[in-house]
């Protein structure tokens, strides 16, 4: 459930309690689940009303959920058979012993068996433990205080015990602004207006007279109860209140529906499930009704909560003519003046980014393709990269063809990612290329992408569902969304109709969306699907605009000159799509397209006139100017740096000033006096902030200070395509041409051989236990540690440190971990079948999507075991036949699919312990599980090489197929075949001894690799990385292979010498695991029993990327290129 209707639950409950439906209110709690109301838990507890405690309970928790919730019902039962007891209803006693308590047995026999002898005593007091128990009443009471206790302990009701913050009467207020404004829209809106129902849209009936006044405040539906204890006064919230009258498309309403005038719908490239926002924007007030039916999905949402309009010592009111801020607390000399530095760059600087951790480090893109990282302290610039295409095959027709007529390129915008780690790079032809950074200053290439038909004018970076993404718009009149770390295009959203200036990606809560604008000067606004915009409305100008938030993200500005050269820097209200406030003080026919930026929440600068000019944001007159000592140009771009201390300004002579306030000169100078080293490490602490995980893992609870939106300080659009723009800035004359690269290419062409341990990093586990062969392991979700099973049963876990070396505590190939066990040394052993041998046993394992459970099996039951303790919760499914493979349900952890050796597949239901459904298609024991969400699939395999795919609605068997064997194979293939699917999740990786194909959903082979030259042996396990660009394959000679998952060519080849101290013809790779963050991490599992983390060198960005190898040890230029098998 949306988070939006989980907030609508709290208001009907709200609505409920005030209208006194007491039972229901209780009921909707229960079955919700949302929110646990201790008061009637207690008063329940106190009556003595068992049934209707368990009853509440349920809609929360389960007996068998975690020991927190096994000890809560343990109480209450407890307590419920004592009671009976000491009322000498012993038919009622062995009644709650037999039904209610006999479930704890399998958890602690002899504590059943001592409840179960207080049945023999006159008195149960008589029992040493019980001695003190006095009456019902005060036994209750005492009983209250432990569950209260375990309640708040238990993980399941965490956010449960207390309902958010918000006023009384808060469903009647939305109720009445919702016919407010649609009373706004009526056509002939009535003074008076009669409200009978709310079942449909009210509208006003036509009248011949002149369009009245609002009407005044009348009820709805009875009086509305004044708010009470710490909330603020309501104000008037009746049925209509006086407000200013919106545009019919305001940005209040832009959720409502996609617009029915928009033609166009956005194109996702992936699958539903990549990128989604489920629910409406945070500021709407409009339920949104799916077009392609008549159901009605609410999605309003508290306003004032999500613009954050509740501020410190003023009332929260609801009222359409905005919010309302906190009186200025800066003075103009906290503002950036004082010119400290100059920087000469050599190109005229068409965008610049300070880095968002690195306070004095600076992007600069230049009009001849150029980018530059400079550090404005020493006044030294870290890196330098001059244009040149990266993979000239890789790109489009159109794009070559246009290189060839014009090879004269440009930077158009330049930006970081949210934390400094990766950047972006938009060029006014086509292309946008992704960098990683290194603290050191080092610069790595990572994506090129062909992204737009023409230039492209912005580039930004923003993280839907904690999943790094690129936002770009081009000439082409798109915006499009790229995964930031394969760079697969996942959405491309259309709807405007000239090309796409600038794009601002924001979000308010846990609601992601992005606005654009383009040169005819229409915005529009887009969620992350395929509805449309939600947005279309005129910018001031109807020229070239870029948006920007404040940086707590609660105020929406937008600045933009006209064709004429009229500019406008504007403050928006957000909750009617109206212009609040418009700035003045601009040059009335300005020389070229003004730029702005935003800082401290406070203050707007932007460039006009020769000068940089200054407003506070609460005031509409410029506040203060500085020419920065003459010497800008006639619109300067600027960018401030995150605290706001310092300003960079471009200069007419190719170059770039540093102006400062009072903490920017002090950071400087203390930076001045700084000894550097040679490692261009960090800044000290005054220039730096924590760094957060990596840009191209998942990015889980980033702060607001660390993704910010980025906020472009923009330039003219390219003449090629936007015609009379041209006129405005000749700057773009390019002063050399860029270089097309294609040694790269050829290189990829051969892969690298790695035969010695210094041509690659490796680590082989620390392990004090004994060794045994490795037949399962695993990463933990979190990237943290590494979990291996060995073939006697006994769990081993690896956890990394936070230290210098490793800041993140991430799993490294050049940080030991420690072997990791409770303190009271227990290990994590599975039960085993002693019937049969260790090595003849099949294992098993997934671990919880938290990483706070593990559940395998090695021949024996099925266990699940808490990671933190290592203890067993539960056993369940003894053998025969034997657990062989495990898969959790990608919507529902309860439900587990499990392979069995008797070649059924079980769905399990581990909540209520019962076998769902068994499904039965195999004809040899399971030995692969792979789900797909997006297709709603289950794909399983056997050691018969089978392939079935089974539907999960109902569980239908949809088509079945063997693997297809290598060329000039008769016979059928046997042997364990193991799947996985992609991250697209519509290709699946199948891997068998004879062969690594990939597959389609309806099991058609769309490639192969069988082994062969210098990779001959067997194929012992094979796994996609993280970011689906590579496959890691183990050889039951020892060595390891590396492909590109797209074309199953050979990358790389490491020899076992390379990792293995003394080679052996017996050791080898048994299993394989990716690193779930880190594309070119992987761990082996040997059969041995070692266990070794693998990563690139430090001078290879990532797998096969250097040549040196391959050559030196004369491997053939040959990169093994799949076969296509035909149809």
């Amino acid at each position: 459930m949306s988070s939006l209707s989980r907030e609508l639950v709290f208001l009907i409950l709200q609505f409920l309690d005030e209208e006194k439906f007491k039972e229901t209110v209780h009921k909707l709690e229960q079955e919700s689940g949302f929110f646990f109301n201790m008061k009637y838990f207690e008063d329940q507890v106190q009556a003595g009303e068992w049934d209707e405690v368990e009853r509440y309970l349920s809609g929360f928790t389960k007996v068998e959920d975690n020991r927190y919730s096994m000890k809560i019902f343990f109480e209450i039962r407890k307590q419920k058979y004592l009671e009976a007891l000491d009322r000498d209803d012993r038919p009622k006693a062995v009644e709650i012993l037999v039904k209610d308590l006999k479930v704890f047995a399998s958890f602690n026999e002899d504590l059943f068996k001592e409840i179960t002898q207080l049945l023999t005593l006159d008195n149960f007091r008589q029992n040493e433990q019980l001695s003190k128990y006095g009456d019902t009443k005060s036994a209750r009471s005492i009983m209250l205080v432990e569950l209260k206790k375990l309640i708040e302990a238990n993980p399941l009701f965490r956010d449960k015990l207390t309902l958010p913050a918000f006023k009384a009467s808060r469903l009647r207020t939305l109720i009445n602004q919702s016919l407010n404004w649609q009373h706004q829209l009526c056509k002939n809106p009535r003074p008076n207006p009669d409200i009978k129902t709310l079942f449909t849209d009210h509208s006003c009936a036509s009248s011949n007279g002149t369009r009245g006044p609002p009407p005044n405040n009348a009820p709805l539906a009875g009086p509305v109860p004044k708010p009470g204890g710490v909330f603020h006064p309501l104000g008037g919230h009746g049925l209509f209140q006086p407000v200013v009258s919106p545009p019919p498309n305001a940005i209040a309403g832009w959720m409502s529906s996609p617009n029915p005038s928009m033609p166009h719908a956005a194109v996702a490239a992936a699958s539903p499930g990549l990128i989604q926002a489920s629910s409406s924007a945070a500021f709407l007030k409009h339920p949104r009704t799916h077009p392609s039916g008549p159901g009605m999905e609410y999605q309003t949402a508290d306003s004032e909560h999500l613009l954050k309009r509740l501020r410190a010592g003023q009332p929260d009111e609801v009222s359409f003519s905005g919010s309302t801020h906190l009186p200025n607390i800066c003075s103009p000399d906290d503002l950036p003046k004082t010119v400290v530095h100059s920087l000469s760059q050599g190109s005229n600087v068409m965008s610049m980014d300070f880095h968002p951790l690195q306070q004095t480090v600076l992007l600069v893109g230049t009009n001849v393709g150029d980018i530059s990282i400079w550090e404005v302290g020493s006044r030294e610039r870290l890196a330098l990269k001059t244009f040149k295409v990266w993979d000239i095959s890789a790109c489009s027709m159109p794009f070559q063809t246009t290189l060839v007529k014009d090879a004269t390129i440009s930077v158009n915008r330049c930006a970081w990612g949210p934390d400094g780690s990766i950047l972006g790079v938009a060029f006014s032809k086509h292309i946008v290329q992704i960098y990683t950074y290194s603290p050191a200053g080092e610069l790595r290439q990572h994506l090129e992408i062909d992204a737009h038909v023409g230039g492209v004018n912005d580039i930004a970076f923003a993280h839907p569902n904690k999943q790094l993404c690129i936002v770009t718009c081009g000439d082409d009149k798109t915006i499009k969304v790229w995964d930031a770390v394969a760079g697969r295009k996942q959405y491309t959203f259309e709807g405007h109709e000239a090309p796409v200036y600038s794009v601002c990606p924001h979000y308010k809560e846990n609601i992601q969306f992005i606005f654009s604008t383009a040169i005819d000067g229409k915005i529009k606004a887009w969620l992350y699907d395929s509805l449309g915009s939600r947005v279309d409305y005129d910018a001031p100008g109807l020229w070239c605009t870029t948006m920007a938030y404040s940086a707590d993200g609660t105020r929406l500005f937008s600045c933009g000159t006209s064709k004429e050269g009229e500019s406008h820097l504007v403050e928006w209200n957000e909750s009617e799509g109206a212009i609040k406030r418009t700035y003045s003080g601009f040059r009335k026919r300005s020389l070229g397209v003004v730029q702005f930026d935003t800082t401290r929440n406070h203050f707007l600068a932007a460039g006009d006139e020769f000068q940089i000019k200054f407003w506070d944001m609460d005031n509409t007159n410029m506040l203060t100017y500085t020419d920065g000592d003459g010497g800008l140009p006639a619109s300067p771009r600027l960018r401030f740096n995150k605290e706001g201390s310092l300003l960079a300004v471009t200069t007419s002579d190719n170059g770039i000033k540093i102006l400062a306030n009072f903490d920017g000169q002090r950071v400087l100078r203390m930076l001045e006096t700084r000894a550097f080293d040679g490692s261009r490490g960090h800044p000290e602490a005054v220039n730096t902030k924590p760094a957060i995980a990596g840009a191209l893992g998942p990015i889980a609870n980033v702060s607001a200070s660390a993704s910010h939106v980025v906020e472009r300080t923009d330039r003219i659009p390219q003449s090629m395509s936007l015609g009379n723009l041209a006129t405005v800035d000749s700057s773009r004359a390019a002063d050399v041409k860029p270089r097309i690269d294609t040694t790269e290419k050829n290189k990829s062409w051969k892969f690298s051989d790695i035969t010695d341990s210094s041509q690659f990093k490796t680590l082989k586990l620390p392990d004090s236990l004994p060794p045994s062969k490795i037949v399962r392991l695993l990463y933990t979700n979190s990237g943290l540690a590494v979990l291996a099973l060995a073939s006697n049963a006994v769990h081993k876990l690896w956890k990394w440190q936070r230290n210098d070396r490793n800041p993140t505590g991430k799993s490294s190939a050049t940080s030991v971990p420690q072997l990791w066990q409770p303190s009271n040394g227990a290990l994590m052993s599975n039960d085993v079948n002693e019937a049969k041998a260790a090595d003849d046993s099949v294992a098993c394992i997934a671990l919880s999507k938290n990483d706070s459970y593990v559940m395998s099996a090695s021949g024996g039951k099925v266990s699940l075991f808490n990671m933190m303790t290592f203890k067993v919760m539960t056993t369940f499914m003894p053998p025969p036949p034997a657990a062989t493979y495990l898969a959790f349900h990608p919507q529902d952890n309860n439900i587990i699919a499990i392979g069995m050796e008797d070649s059924t597949i079980q769905i399990y239901n581990v909540r209520v312990d019962e076998v769902k459904t068994k499904l039965k298609g195999h004809q040899k024991r399971i030995s692969g599980l792979a789900f797909s969400q997006s297709l709603n699939i289950l794909v399983s395999s056997g050691a018969d090489a089978q392939l079935c795919v089974w539907i999960i609605d109902g569980w239908e068997k949809k088509k079945s197929r063997p693997i297809q064997p290598p060329p000039g194979q008769q016979t059928p293939l046997v042997g364990e075949t193991k799947v996985q699917f992609h991250n697209n999740q519509s290709h699946l990786l199948v891997v068998h001894e004879s062969q690594i194909a990939v597959y389609d959903a309806q099991l058609e082979c769309l490639r192969a690799w069988y082994p062969r030259d210098s990779l001959s042996a067997p194929i012992s396990s094979g796994i996609y990385s993280c970011d689906g660009l590579l496959i890691f394959a183990g050889f039951c000679d020892g060595a390891v292979g590396i492909f590109d998952a797209e074309s199953l060519s050979l990358r790389c080849r490491i020899a076992p010498s390379a990792y293995i101290s003394s080679p052996a013809s017996s050791t080898f790779p048994v299993v394989i695991a990716a690193h779930p963050s880190d594309g070119n991490q992987f761990g082996l599992g040997m059969s041995d029993g070692a266990v070794h983390v693998m990563e690139p060198s430090d001078g290879d960005a990532k797998w096969g990327s250097g040549s040196a190898a391959s050559q030196e040890n004369g491997i053939a230029s040959s990169s093994q290129p799949s076969e296509t098998p035909s149809r």
